[in-house]
């Protein structure tokens, strides 16, 4: 049960030991929330978020903090020549920056609870609270030296006084090139310094502040958030690759040179990108897909977590909507497994004699032990589908079958993309109902199964043919069992 991860930091498989035993404190790079949350944002928040369920279910006690950027993300330091992606948005859709902000916010966090995220294991910050932490630690780096004021109030860190600038990312300082994702500004000491904070009177989000009136540089943020909730130092960081040059390095930078401790962090974990039918995901493509496009294509939260968990974090990804769709039989196989074994343990089919103990400690071991190594989903899943394999092999008591659903509960616990627990009842008629309880459809629907049965009854094929395909078109299929017939959705 020894859990281990691939630190970033020092690019190789480490054991997993928090700075605390059974405490593990952990920060993820959450969203900037100036549109609509897309399935490229979602994958590394999803390896976060797997990661702290396995921490939990391997018995440590887990803070997670997710930030929300909602200031202060400019694309480069320069004001003229970057843009804040707030303030963009905000003139696109004329409204006020922090509208902006909460409305893309809100749209986020329900996003997220669509696909599995428990936000009650979240602390999610905003920037816009924590201006006065970012200000204490850009006071602290310039009366160190760590950084200098320019002009009417910028601020900037000097590169030159960290010499470790560079270790986290690999990039040796020197061959850093001017303006390679940090803008060349005439007024830095240095072309490679970086932004911690701005003034602009053309801003529209602005605080007061001891050197002038601005806002704040994207990378601050992170550190400030990430001190107050997490202390000087903490167990694990993650992002996307996207953000480990220059963001984390920065993070590294600012952090270290304000409290004087090291390391910041002790374990980065970062994900890799996600591609869209094997190409950068773009709207002019046609293959930009937000969270919602997925939902309004009929796809449940359940089965888009599980297409955008199938590959391994450090692993590009491609992702397409025949992907999605296989997930979806997948999720399928799992499902009917689970009704099966709950018709067993309601006494709604026959029950049968044989134990699935060892089984199920197998599977579970598995299980456990793919996540155990480095979040290796796919051997979870291989794990997953070697239990419905042998449970569909056997015919379990009443017992066995409540002990193999309750492992499927806590599997899903686990990694969240085994969906909830089919509802199996059986209607006035007979009829056994796979569905939702609430579904609209249900009466009806157990209505023209009767009907059908009854046709069968008097021998008039046309009219249960009619029937069965009138049920299939409605999402549902008939199945005959030795117990009776069953109204089952087609996922």
């Amino acid at each position: 049960m020894t859990v281990k991860i691939y630190n970033t930091a020092s690019r190789k498989i480490e054991e997993f030991e928090p700075l605390e035993s059974g405490k593990v404190r952990m920060y993820h790079c959450g969203p900037t929330v100036y549109s609509s949350p897309h399935i490229g944002n979602f994958r590394s928040f999803l390896m976060a978020d797997l990661l702290g369920r396995h921490l939990r279910a391997r018995g440590h006690d887990v803070t997670q903090i997710m930030n929300i950027t909602d200031v202060g993300h400019l694309t480069e330091d320069d004001i003229e020549q970057g843009e804040d992606k707030m303030l963009a948005a905000a003139r696109r859709e004329k409204l006020d920056p922090f509208e902006v902000a909460r409305k893309y916010e809100e749209e986020f966090v329900a996003s997220a609870k669509i696909l599995g995220f428990d936000l009650r294991n979240y602390v999610m910050p905003r920037a816009t609270d924590h201006i006065p932490e970012m200000q204490e630690i850009i006071q602290g780096l310039l009366e160190s030296g760590h950084a200098y004021r320019v002009g009417d109030g910028d601020v900037y860190f000097s590169i030159e006084s960290f010499g470790r600038f560079g270790e986290l990312s690999g990039k040796v300082l020197e061959d850093l090139e001017s303006g390679a994702r940090v803008a060349v500004v005439d007024e830095k000491k240095d072309p490679r310094d970086f932004a911690l904070w701005k003034t602009d009177a053309k801003h529209l989000m602005q605080w007061d502040a001891p050197w002038g009136r601005g806002f704040p540089g994207w990378h601050i943020e992170c550190s400030a958030m990430s001190r107050k909730y997490l202390g000087d130092q903490f167990d694990v960081h993650t992002g996307g690759e996207d953000n480990l040059f220059p963001h984390h390095e920065c993070e590294v930078a600012q952090s270290e040179c304000f409290t004087h401790k090291r390391p910041f962090v002790k374990y980065w974990l970062h994900c890799r990108h996600l591609r869209v039918n094997g190409e950068k995901m773009a709207k002019s493509k046609g293959n930009f897909f937000t969270i919602q496009d997925l939902l309004d294509k009929g796809f449940k939260g359940e089965e888009i977590r599980l297409a955008l968990m199938t590959v391994h974090y450090r692993k590009p990804m491609n992702f397409t909507l025949e992907g999605i769709e296989e997930g979806r039989a997948w999720m399928e196989r799992v499902r009917d497994c689970r009704a099966r074994l709950l018709r067993i343990r309601e006494g709604l089919e026959t029950a049968g004699t044989d134990s699935v103990g060892g089984v199920l400690a197998e599977k579970r071991e598995a299980f456990g032990a793919g996540l155990d190594d480095d979040l290796n989903i796919a051997a979870s899943l291989a794990a997953v589908s070697g239990l419905v394999t042998d449970l569909n092999k056997l015919s379990p008591s009443v017992e066995a079958a409540s002990a193999a659903l309750a492992l499927f509960r806590d599997l899903e616990d686990w990694i969240g993309c085994l969906g909830a627990e089919p509802v199996v009842e059986k209607s006035e008629s007979g009829i056994l109902w796979g569905g939702e309880p609430t579904d609209p459809r249900r009466a009806d629907l157990l209505t023209q199964a009767a009907a059908r049965e009854a046709a069968r009854a008097a021998k008039d094929w046309a009219q249960a043919d009619r029937l069965r395909d009138e049920i299939q078109a409605a999402g549902f299929r008939l199945v005959d069992t030795p117990d009776g017939p069953r109204l089952d959705p087609i996922s």
